[in-house]
């Protein structure tokens, strides 16, 4: 998917967060969103997202040369963020046939399959609010990645991983993460974004 941000702009109350970010992110490539905490990384992936709506500007979304409109666009997509909740009171097991009844598998996998890739065994019917933080950090990755989508946003994607989780992460972007666009909100660019080719400020555009 091709994303092309024409002067984005964004301000609450009377304070602008950015202002006049013009930027394409190319199909099928990967591109990290750098700024201080508090710079407008996290509402710049939500407005990209179609979760919020600029003050100024637009943003456009093409996939295999076709417009996509706004309001398809969440079938597109496929997030992994701090502020996203997983459902506390779901097992393993309901978690993702849950999340895969309003999105397709890629082609290969099924439950048992994303199971697996968790990296870690935990029965399908244990509750997610026993999860430790880092187990949930994986469930979130798996799910977005596992999702048939051409477009994937991250932000912060290795928030409670522990080193043997964060060599996890990158080495399932190296597997699932081809062949699609990928937006990044991170400032550990070793780690979390090292394969990303392009790059945007966001305190370029205060």
């Amino acid at each position: 998917m091709q994303i092309t941000l024409e002067n984005i702009g964004i301000k609450f109350n009377t304070e602008w967060i950015f202002r006049n970010v013009t930027f394409t992110f190319e199909e099928n490539s990967a591109t990290n969103i750098l700024g201080r905490n508090g710079s407008g990384k996290s509402t710049l992936l939500q407005i990209i997202a179609g979760n919020l709506h600029p003050t100024t500007g637009n943003a456009r979304y093409l996939h295999s040369g076709k417009q996509i409109e706004d309001i398809h666009l969440f079938r597109y997509l496929a997030i992994v963020a701090p502020y996203q909740e997983l459902i506390e009171e779901f097992t393993l097991r309901e978690m993702v046939e849950f999340h895969f009844s309003f999105k397709r598998y890629l082609s290969g996998f099924n439950l048992e399959s994303a199971s697996s890739l968790l990296g870690f065994q935990v029965g399908k019917y244990k509750q997610i609010r026993q999860f430790s933080s880092g187990m949930k950090q994986r469930l979130k990755l798996v799910l977005a990645l596992l999702s048939d989508v051409p477009l994937l946003l991250l932000d912060e994607p290795t928030m409670n991983l522990d080193a043997a989780g964060i060599e996890w992460y990158q080495q399932m972007i190296e597997d699932l993460g081809k062949d699609r666009t990928l937006v990044i909100c991170s400032n550990l660019h070793k780690t979390e974004s090292g394969f990303a080719q392009k790059q945007l400020m966001i305190e370029d555009y205060k």
